[in-house]
């Protein structure tokens, strides 16, 4: 079994000297462990370690794992990092502190109505398509400006922006863009970086690294491929 206590050691390791090489406090970047596909108990024992922010990519399988963790650990901090469907924003905004994947109007619409049903709403980041692949969601990034003004004129605050940088390209470019489009948007939060570029990542400023296999070991097979 996978040892997740000395994964996790080694990775803060890592996250420091790749800190410390960029001029940079590891304390000002945060790890998301992604629990995607691994059961309650490997979280349980990411908690014991000291863990306490996780992302999940499916609602249905957030919401099979995450209430009763939540409800025994208030302290925990869950992002949601997959595409979310309309029809899921209520679950989404009830169960969720970070939306990682906002990126349509019709979403953005679909929140706003839920705060005011709900009068909470997790911290939103904006997701980047920085490679412009046709099959991965997100803005493009000639229209994230426009965009994240929209956002913004409809009353939601932008706390970061998120990309994944496409398979078969060097990362850095896109990390680059992504870190330039906050920039100019006055934009502090950046998602990336993953188990296998984490560290450049944070060379480019990432606040928040979404690591999974690094931590828990290779995925189980996932019941929604």
């Amino acid at each position: 079994m996978t040892d997740i206590a000395a994964n996790l050691a080694v990775l803060r390791a890592r996250i420091a000297a790749a800190a410390l090489a960029a001029g940079r406090r590891s304390e000002d970047v945060a790890l998301v462990a992604v629990s995607k596909t691994h059961d309650a108990a490997a979280i349980a024992a990411a908690i014991a370690a000291g863990q306490r922010r996780f992302g999940e990519n499916r609602m249905q399988e957030a919401l099979a794992k995450y209430p009763a963790l939540k409800a025994r650990r208030p302290d925990l901090e869950l992002h949601l990092i997959g595409p979310l469907q309309t029809n899921k924003v209520k679950e989404a905004v009830a169960l969720f502190d970070v939306i990682e994947t906002l990126d349509r109007p019709k979403l953005a619409e679909a929140l706003l109505r839920e705060r005011a049903r709900q009068q909470r709403l997790p911290a939103l980041f904006i997701q980047v398509n920085t490679g412009e692949e046709p099959q991965k969601a997100g803005v493009l990034p000639e229209v994230a400006d426009g965009f994240i003004a929209q956002c913004r004129g409809l009353g939601l605050v932008i706390a970061g922006l998120m990309c994944i940088p496409p398979v078969d390209e060097a990362p850095a470019q896109h990390f680059a863009l992504l870190r330039e489009i906050a920039r100019r948007n006055g934009i502090s939060g950046l998602s990336m970086g993953m188990s296998a570029d984490f560290e450049i990542a944070i060379r480019f400023g990432a606040t928040h690294i979404r690591v999974g296999t690094a931590i828990f070991g290779a995925r189980a097979p996932d019941p929604g491929a």
